[in-house]
């Protein structure tokens, strides 16, 4: 996570702030309606967008004049996704917990303080989550984000906190950093996480950490489901298997216990 801003360029930190200003909600937006969220002239919002259109990362509706994410985005997107070997290492594993637990199965990794889903095996009961391969969510209040942040420095850990905030997303999420910290270290003993319907009422799961060959939690995977579904008993069903799965994909991309 970069801390200092000294050597960012200022154009094409604007460019992005501009291709992140757009969200599932609003797909379209004119450049005033841009230039007003980020605070910038319209004509600087106009140049940077038709430098952004001409290499395809965003596309102008001719009817509204409006501008959205373009394709070229998703190609990038996919050369990351496809060239992360963790991928089809971790597939067969979580595939075996969907046919076995019959529940959605999760594969994130860490970046700049959130969570980002790269992989999702669905169980044949599916319902409607926030999690979309792609997508981000914070790391406090999910069980994946939970299990990757135990294992940070508290320098990391406080980062984290300081920069991204302990939104409340539900009744149950931790909003107080101290009763997070002693969550995380119990998390960091035990090797496995809960989400107790803290980003969504209705949905919980069990989660635990990835491990490279350096020992160095790099990713996390969690098995979600209803939380009729999901109960006290089935999640303390669920540690075991959950566990037992991360260590094996761990092992797949070079952990050693004693390493």
């Amino acid at each position: 996570m970069l801390e200092n801003n000294d050597n960012i360029i200022q154009s094409v930190d604007r460019a992005f702030k501009i291709l992140d200003v757009f969200n599932l909600k609003e797909k379209e937006l004119g450049v005033t309606e841009i230039a007003n969220r980020l605070g910038l002239h319209k004509s600087t919002v106009f140049g940077l967008l038709r430098t952004l259109e001409y290499w395809g990362c965003v596309e102008q509706n001719q009817t509204t004049g409006k501008y959205r994410l373009g394709l070229k985005l998703f190609e990038l997107g996919n050369r990351v996704i496809e060239g992360f070997d963790l991928r089809g290492l971790a597939l067969p594993f979580l595939q075996d917990l969907v046919e076995r637990y019959r529940e959605t199965v999760h594969l994130v990794v860490h970046d700049r303080g959130e969570v980002v889903y790269i992989e999702k095996a669905e169980g044949p009961s599916t319902i409607r989550m926030y999690s979309q391969v792609g997508h981000r969510a914070p790391m406090h209040c999910t069980g994946v984000g939970k299990a990757i942040l135990a294992f940070r420095s508290k320098q990391d850990i406080d980062t984290v906190i300081r920069t991204k905030g302990l939104q409340p997303f539900s009744p149950n999420t931790i909003t107080d950093s101290r009763r997070l910290h002693e969550e995380l270290s119990i998390i960091r003993r035990e090797g496995y996480s809960f989400d107790n319907e803290e980003i969504e009422i209705g949905l919980r799961c069990v989660a635990a950490p990835i491990m490279d060959n350096n020992s160095k939690v790099i990713a996390a995977i969690s098995i979600a489901g209803p939380s009729m579904r999901m109960t006290d008993e089935q999640m303390q069903n669920l540690i075991v298997p959950v566990k037992e799965t991360a260590f094996k994909i761990s092992q797949r991309i070079g952990y050693s216990p004693l390493s």
